[in-house]
């Protein structure tokens, strides 16, 4: 872990500000519910995005970029990146990955995957507005896991909706809805969901 990252971290005796966003409940317990730094959490390896986020900016073609973190059952995170590509530039996912590659001493930091986006989502004061890249992310994988899960039941694409919407009490909140109208299929279905997504520590819900 980089030293720079404690940096203003112990805020008073027996206080640190991790940068992780929670709440308590009526009870008292602290529910973790994101996280408000950029550091992008794989398993036991911190990824500070800038790095690689300087490295995709040094490429002729890359007009914007951004490294987020994406969830996954086993890593907690996994790196992904978007690219804004500057005017009549060309350049692929794979290419821009393999240049990452050769430039990026830690494997565990090159992102799983690349996303060309056409517009890169800014604050009113342009800079990244890195929250809509997760919900993205999230997105992504969710529909992925969702559309495994239920393909060996008969359903397609068509079958489902995956909604992932900002949430003040959990973070981040993926809404699954089922188009099945029978009551045994819509069953079925939604324990497919819950299985394909219950090892991810995200909030959802089945409708």
């Amino acid at each position: 872990m980089m030293a720079r990252h404690n940096e203003g971290a112990f805020i008073a005796p027996g206080w640190v500000n991790s940068g992780d966003l929670g709440r308590l409940d009526a009870s008292g317990l602290l529910w973790i519910t994101g996280r408000a730094k950029d550091l992008i959490i794989r398993g036991g390896h911190n990824i500070d995005p800038a790095p690689l986020e300087e490295l995709l900016y040094a490429h002729p073609a890359v007009a914007v970029a951004a490294l987020v973190g994406q969830p996954d059952a086993y890593a907690g995170e996994l790196p992904v990146a978007y690219v804004q590509l500057k005017a009549d530039a060309q350049a692929t996912p794979a290419e821009l990955i393999g240049y990452l590659k050769e430039r990026t001493p830690e494997r565990a930091a090159v992102p799983v995957a690349l996303h060309l986006i056409d517009t890169m989502p800014l604050t009113a004061v342009g800079k990244i507005f890195k929250p809509a890249l997760r919900l993205d992310a999230i997105g992504r994988v969710a529909t992925q896991l969702v559309g495994a899960a239920l393909a060996p039941l008969g359903a397609t694409e068509a079958d489902f909706d995956v909604a992932v919407l900002a949430d003040a009490t959990h973070g981040q909140l993926v809404r699954v809805s089922l188009r099945a109208t029978e009551p045994a299929v819509r069953s079925a279905q939604a324990d497919a969901v819950q299985a394909a997504l219950g090892p991810l520590t995200l909030r959802y819900e089945v409708v």
